[in-house]
């Protein structure tokens, strides 16, 4: 007899092996009763390896997952141009490309987003010193979200 988890488990492997076997797909996302489940093809340097997020229900979710840091309205606010895989440094090895802190020039590249396995480089839209960054490296972004405050110098 077979229990939730294992059909759980069942499609997840069902949706990788759907992705890995199908080069014109970088994601499969589905919902079903309060589970969401998305599958999303990794780096291009590591081909043929698979990540899995999985979205708990809500009464589960509080306590297992970190809380979402709510960002307001804001000027210096840098926001993603495009749905893709934000990176913070060149390479793996590569030291990221500003931290919190430093200060930048109006066009500098602050992150690469990959979309379609192309690396497309960030530039800050305008000068001023870095406060805040908030994505993590290799996170998948969407159109419009947040990706660091940048604060003008005075």
């Amino acid at each position: 007899m077979s229990t939730k988890r294992d059909l759980d488990q069942d499609l997840v492997r069902q949706l990788a092996k759907a992705l890995a076997d199908n080069d014109l797909l970088n994601e499969i996302e589905i919902e079903q009763d309060g589970v969401r489940l998305r599958v999303v093809r990794a780096r291009p340097a590591a081909e043929g390896v698979t990540t899995v997020e999985v979205a708990l229900p809500a009464t589960v979710r509080a306590e297992a997952v970190a809380p979402v840091v709510e960002v307001g309205p804001h000027p210096g606010m840098l926001s993603s141009p495009m749905v893709g895989t934000a990176f913070r440094a060149e390479a793996p090895t590569a030291d990221p490309f500003v931290q919190i802190g430093d200060t930048v020039r109006e066009g500098q590249t602050v992150l690469i987003i990959e979309a379609m396995k192309v690396m497309n480089h960030i530039p800050a839209p305008r000068a001023g010193k870095v406060v805040r960054i908030l994505v993590e490296d290799g996170q998948p972004v969407e159109y419009g979200e947040p990706l660091m405050i940048i604060e003008e110098l005075k």
